[in-house]
């Protein structure tokens, strides 16, 4: 195999192997495409609005995957664009997303609407 082919095999390996991790870093509108359908039909604890506001004017929607874990205290902490935050209590959801990973729904200034909590490997 050449060294060209080499250096594409690797490329694609190493984008494999890093696009779930990129995909679940809680960047606006990544992962908000392909779980759409059910995103629309979450609504906010306590006041029956949407979670999500969907694609407007070509602008991903406010939903995506993430990665999140509970603290000792019973907190919950997700990345939201790149950072780790503290998810306020009101937005909790007390479901399962069906890929059983962590969701988050939140504005591009941070206000978090709604979370879903994954299994505790999300």
């Amino acid at each position: 195999m050449s060294f060209r082919s080499r250096s594409v095999v690797s490329i694609f390996a190493i984008t494999a192997i890093a696009w779930p991790v990129i995909a679940q870093q809680g960047n606006h509108g990544q992962g908000h495409a392909e779980n759409h359908d059910w995103y629309q039909e979450l609504k906010q604890p306590g006041t029956g609005y949407s979670c999500c506001n969907g694609t407007v004017n070509g602008i991903e929607g406010d939903c995506r995957p993430t990665r999140a874990y509970l603290t000792d205290e019973g907190e919950w902490r997700a990345l939201i664009d790149g950072k780790w935050v503290l998810v306020p209590p009101r937005a909790v959801l007390k479901q399962l997303a069906p890929d059983g990973r962590s969701h988050i729904c939140a504005s591009r200034s941070g206000v978090i609407y709604c979370f879903l909590g994954g299994s505790p490997k999300s």
